[in-house]
């Protein structure tokens, strides 16, 4: 009878402080946009763009955390690498909202930056739990 326990305690703390830090990152974000539209001379046309990439962030968060904590937690590979495609996803729409987005403020750049930080470091973890699952 092999008890052996192979979820990542780490992984599940990470993810649950990714949970939280991303509700502040999305808030923040949204202010800062809302603040700049009012602020700079805000084109029209790149508003809505900037708004869509928060937007589908968030939407993409829930099951990226989600597969996250029940892949984790049943120590089964496959939410778990599901959740870490989702991550790619994320980082992708993080590193606009970091570099491409119309006005980019200290603020942003120290938000998308821890953002990165722990989408990085929980990939990593993910990765180190898929090998033990498979192993």
């Amino acid at each position: 009878n092999n008890s052996s326990q192979l979820s990542s305690l780490p992984l599940q703390i990470l993810l649950y402080i990714n949970g939280i830090y991303y509700i502040f990152y999305f808030l923040a974000t949204l202010a800062m946009i809302i603040y700049k539209s009012q602020v700079f001379s805000y084109p029209d046309d790149l508003l809505a763009p900037d708004l869509a990439v928060l937007f589908l962030m968030g939407i993409l968060e829930v099951p990226r955390l989600y597969l996250g904590f029940k892949g984790n937690l049943t120590e089964a590979e496959a939410p778990l690498g599901l959740s870490l495609g989702l991550t790619v996803g994320s980082v992708v729409l993080c590193v606009y909202l970091l570099l491409w987005q119309t006005y980019v403020l200290w603020a942003d750049v120290l938000l998308n930056a821890v953002l990165l930080s722990t989408y990085g470091l929980e990939s990593g973890l993910k990765i180190t739990a898929i090998a033990a699952f498979v192993s």
